[in-house]
């Protein structure tokens, strides 16, 4: 499945003569130098320049130029569009916000959005080769196929319940089969099998369950069944139960809901000053693809995500002598591409919109805290809160 925007593709050639392909937010009245370092990184051969985000309002006060928030600006050039959505993988570009709540998006998703992972492994029989602690390590490390809307956190010290344990069993030995083959000489993560009953072994786990967990949740398996766990001989068994616990990536990584969730700038490649017969071809053979000429013979920038391999070139030739007042490569520094990868319990959509309800609670509780404190004296307490 894609679900793909077209407005990347439109943008072709858009970055010619050094214009810009990005139509977010900008600030008006800015020198061209200015308004290029406040909303571009541009890549040198050696070291990036303008690397800083504006932050503060009073940035540009010398030149007359108020740096405040906009809300209907922002409304304006806000903008979120997905590329790519295939199966537990999402790709996205988003538009008009500081890299600061861009980063801050990230780290909620990979700390403070929670799952569900093995916590404690009772180990009843173990003959393997493995050892307890590390079969109990790669089991914690696997991912469930259970949303975490089903449990309640377990508190220190709280007792393991229907509520906020789920228990898995494994019981397998490795031995012969009619045909002669050995059966279970692989262990996968498929033998894990979900107890909803609650423990086989109340007295040694200290869990009971007043109902079964059948009645309110559905079933309970390792997202991918063909993780190799350990390796039996003949005669070797396994014999454990695994509690599984609701939790976050920032006390556990095994919490984390993603493989991974990272962004990048959205790259532009700019011709400095019009590239025209020769020269033009010259460079359309050096960076094929990403620039072609037309048909006046002039030089054209393409689509850069289309081109992604020839990026790192292009830094590399606009450091050399005869490239260096023809092309560079910039990074709009308010437009990021999000890939998120799922382990398998969230779909990506998901921890994405639990990051952003999440940050927005919260602001909330930063403002109900300024709430506390009283307003300078010299302004009402509608005109601070304006403020």
């Amino acid at each position: 499945m894609v679900n793909a925007s077209t407005k990347n593709k439109e943008k072709k050639g858009a970055a010619k003569d050094g214009a810009s392909p990005d139509d977010g937010p900008s600030t008006s009245g800015l020198p061209p130098h200015l308004e290029l370092q406040r909303t571009r990184i541009v890549c040198g051969p050696n070291m990036n320049s303008y690397t800083n985000s504006s932050m503060t309002d009073v940035e540009f006060m010398a030149s007359d130029v108020p740096n405040i928030f906009d809300m209907a600006r922002f409304k304006k050039g806000f903008s979120i569009d997905i590329t790519r959505y295939e199966g537990n993988d999402m790709t996205f570009h988003m538009k008009g916000i500081s890299c600061a709540v861009a980063n801050s998006l990230r780290r909620i998703m990979l700390a403070e959005t929670p799952t569900v992972a093995i916590e404690h492994v009772f180990i009843l029989n173990n003959t393997s080769l493995i050892s307890d602690e590390m079969l109990s390590h790669r089991l914690g490390l696997l991912p469930l196929n259970l949303h975490p809307r089903y449990l309640k956190y377990r508190l220190d010290g709280e007792p393991a319940t229907e509520l906020n344990t789920v228990i898995l069993k494994m019981k397998l030995s490795c031995h012969y089969q009619p045909d002669g083959t050995l059966k279970n000489e692989k262990v996968y993560a498929e033998a894990l099998k979900w107890l909803p009953h609650g423990s086989e072994i109340p007295d040694e786990t200290g869990c009971k369950f007043v109902r079964p967990q059948v009645e309110f949740m559905p079933g309970v398996d390792p997202v991918n069944a063909d993780i190799l766990l350990a390796k039996l001989r003949l005669g070797q068994q396994i014999e454990l139960e695994a509690h599984c616990v609701k939790g976050v990536g920032e006390e556990h990584a095994k919490w984390s809901p993603v493989a991974t969730a990272w962004y990048r700038f959205m790259p532009e490649v700019v011709l400095l000053q019009p590239v025209k017969d020769e020269l033009a071809k010259e460079l359309a053979g050096e960076l094929p693809g990403l620039i072609t000429v037309d048909s006046d013979g002039s030089a054209v920038v393409n689509d850069p995500l289309e081109h992604d391999v020839l990026l790192e070139k292009v830094r590399a030739m606009s450091g050399e002598p005869k490239w260096q007042d023809v092309l560079q490569l910039r990074k709009v520094k308010d437009h990021f591409i999000f890939t998120i990868e799922s382990t398998g319990a969230w779909r990506p959509h998901e921890i994405f919109e639990y990051a952003v309800k999440l940050m927005m609670a919260k602001c909330d509780k930063v403002l109900e805290g300024l709430q506390k404190y009283p307003p300078p004296s010299d302004l009402g307490a509608e005109e601070w809160m304006e403020d």
